[in-house]
């Protein structure tokens, strides 16, 4: 069946944080989670999962905190979805394989990179008009 669990909504709005401020040092993981307003332990539990996979690096310390060990232009939702969630659609039949299958495809062909370009334009959009 087609199962995305509140793990990787979290995950991605987290990771597209990282994207967006993470460039020069790595960031804490309190701050992410305050800045998209996701529980710091539960952050904690996912990241360890995608440190673990080698999509995040994290350094202990005054100045430690998470970065990406990839680049995020090739990290893909459904790469985040299936390490938090497992595969997607696993065990899908008939109309619902078909559903998997479109899900997949949607989910392969977006980047933690473009999450940020989308929200960077939502909020543009946003702003014109106010």
């Amino acid at each position: 069946m087609i199962s995305i669990t509140s793990k990787s909504p979290y995950a991605v709005k987290a990771l597209a944080e990282l994207a967006r401020v993470g460039d020069e040092a790595p960031v804490p993981i309190g701050e992410l989670a305050r800045r998209r307003d996701v529980p710091v332990q539960f952050l904690e539990q996912l990241f360890a999962v995608l440190r673990r996979s080698g999509v995040l690096k994290s350094q202990r310390g005054v100045k430690g905190g998470y970065s990406f060990a990839r680049d995020p232009s090739t990290v893909t939702v459904l790469e985040v979805v299936e390490l938090l969630d497992g595969p997607l659609g696993r065990d899908s039949e008939g109309i619902f394989e078909e559903a998997s299958r479109a899900a997949r495809d949607v989910l392969s062909g977006v980047t933690i990179t473009d999450v940020v370009d989308r929200e960077a334009q939502s909020a543009g959009q946003s702003m014109y008009y106010i």
